[in-house]
């Protein structure tokens, strides 16, 4: 076989592979994005046993909430539940959302969202957030193995004319 037909061989596979490459990389994206889809209705709808579903069964699990770091899956679930006893509510803008898949099993979300939280009976103001997940593909499907909100300064009033 001549050099120039087997470079030629080489070059076809090479690029077919990163079709295939791309392309499931492509699907964890769009995968990655339905289970944050489900994790917002989740969450809206204060549905402990579908945020559950959701979050890694791990001791590792990692949420960090007002500065504090909540390990472990059902350490977490025990937090969602007391905070769903207010209001709690999560608005993302889709528009903002980023996934980034590191590997065929890892996956690296990023979006903005206004978020509302406060005690029963009482007003809940607007909260801007950076929410970043990062989630891992188990034999299950992708679960959340951490959250990690990044509050931002309130909005700039508007200047007084």
């Amino acid at each position: 076989m001549s050099a120039h037909l087997t470079r030629r061989r080489f070059g076809l596979l090479f690029a077919g592979a990163l079709l295939v490459s791309g392309s499931a990389f492509g699907a964890n994206e769009d995968d990655v994005r339905a289970v944050f889809d489900r994790f917002i209705t989740a969450q809206n709808a204060h549905d402990v046993p579908a945020v559950r579903d959701l979050l890694l069964d791990s001791p590792s699990f990692l949420w960090i909430t007002r500065g504090s770091p909540i390990w472990g899956r059902e350490a977490a679930l025990k937090r969602f539940e007391a905070l769903y006893q207010g209001t709690w509510k999560l608005t993302p803008d889709n528009g903002g959302l980023k996934v980034i898949v590191l590997s065929d099993t890892a996956a690296q979300l990023f979006v903005p969202v206004m978020f509302n939280v406060g005690a029963p009976g009482q007003p809940a103001p607007d909260a801007p957030f950076l929410m970043n997940q990062t989630l891992v593909k188990t034999a299950s499907g992708w679960r959340v193995t951490s959250i990690l909100p990044i509050p931002l300064p309130p909005p700039n009033p508007a200047p007084v004319k």
